[in-house]
């Protein structure tokens, strides 16, 4: 078929993500002086936006990408999660939202002249009551059994947690296609699904080994492979690309990015669009062709940002695939 063919066939999946959503605030503005108060750049305010962040921008990413997306999660009762609802519909993402006494997750950057200044987060990270889980679990099983592939978007906020992986992996029998958005500390409960995307950082602590060359990277991304008895290790490197640790060996891909600006949100479009390009019967390493190129894409813009299929397609064509 062909990656171009693959794309094409994007339109006709739904991907369920389940995870952590956050709301991305941007304070936009511009510095000209020092605050005379302290030793800190004074920004002069030109706009304020929101954005889908989290697992959110994962769901995001597999609307913009030309598929259809489902996110299960938790929304405080307060205005962002006013303001996140709001964002799920206005981007057409169905959503199964639990709502929560505790506050939505806000995640603010302030970015002058196209650099961050400072980011503030605002969140709790509590995990979920026994009424949440049961609710969690039951609009798991509803919405599984119509989605194509499932993607766990885990930022460590409450909701993943090793009752609710394994109750994943019972309803899935083997049969649905689960990636993971790892966050360190959590490997442990990714055991037996079918494909992780660690950042080398993320992989360096989750195996224990200190990545700094391809031999340290061969031990890390084989040790999380027999360790973990995942279908693949997807391990994002960067500037380098990415490497593609499955049973059938390693494979290197070289980035597709001619320019970064800025890396916030790449790691959900990479496990969006290489998902969506499974589920679309990519095999492993043409998914991860096209997650290498979705990510280039958004990199060398700056913000929470998305690519499209005409984007994809320009990229692909342009490295002559």
């Amino acid at each position: 078929m062909g990656l171009l063919g693959i794309i094409n066939q994007f339109r006709r999946r739904r991907i369920l993500v389940i995870g952590d959503l956050i709301l991305d605030r941007y304070i936009w503005g511009k510095v000209s002086r020092i605050s005379p108060e302290a030793p800190v750049p004074v920004v002069e305010v030109v706009d304020d936006e929101f954005m889908l962040g989290g697992a959110a921008n994962v769901a995001n990413n597999i609307i913009s990408l030309g598929g259809k997306a489902t996110i299960l999660g938790i929304a405080g009762r307060d205005a962002a999660g006013e303001e996140l609802r709001t964002l799920l519909a206005k981007h057409s993402i169905d959503s199964a939202l639990i709502e929560d006494s505790r506050p939505t997750s806000v995640k603010t950057r302030v970015v002058a002249h196209n650099q961050q200044v400072v980011r503030f987060d605002m969140e709790r990270r509590d995990h979920l009551t026994g009424r949440e889980f049961k609710r969690m679990t039951e609009l798991l099983d509803e919405h599984m059994a119509k989605c194509d592939a499932v993607i766990v978007s885990d930022y460590r906020k409450g909701v993943i947690s090793a009752p609710l992986m394994k109750h994943l992996l019972r309803r899935a029998k083997g049969q649905k296609f689960i990636a993971v958005d790892p966050k360190v500390g959590h490997f442990h409960l990714y055991r037996k699904v079918s494909l992780i995307t660690p950042n080398v950082l993320e992989a360096s602590q989750g195996s224990l080994t200190d990545i700094k060359d391809e031999a340290t990277l061969l031990r890390a991304g084989n040790t999380l492979l027999r360790k973990l008895g995942a279908g693949a290790i997807l391990i994002t490197r960067g500037e380098e690309g990415m490497s593609l640790f499955s049973r059938e060996g390693v494979k290197h891909i070289p980035t597709a990015a001619r320019k970064v600006f800025d890396v916030t949100g790449a790691g959900d479009t990479v496990i969006a669009a290489f998902t969506l390009a499974y589920a679309s019967g990519a095999a492993m390493e043409e998914a991860a062709a096209i997650s290498n190129h979705a990510a280039g894409i958004v990199v060398g813009r700056v913000g929470t940002t998305t690519a499209t299929p005409e984007e994809l397609r320009k990229s692909l064509r342009g490295n002559r695939v």
